[in-house]
């Protein structure tokens, strides 16, 4: 019975890190995509030719 118990609580640590490692990667990519679209943005901004008046 104890060999369960410790399997059920190495599968949960486990299962509790891969969990934090996704909620880190995903805010990781949130961060990243916030920072990131301003600089789209502008640069999209930038490339686009200017309309005729």
């Amino acid at each position: 019975m104890n060999r369960k118990r410790a399997a059920a609580v190495l599968s949960a640590l486990l299962y509790a890190q891969g969990l934090l490692g996704f909620a880190g990667l995903a805010a990781l990519l949130m961060k990243a995509h916030a920072v990131d679209t301003p600089i789209v943005a502008a640069v999209a901004a930038a490339d686009m030719p200017a309309l005729p008046c």
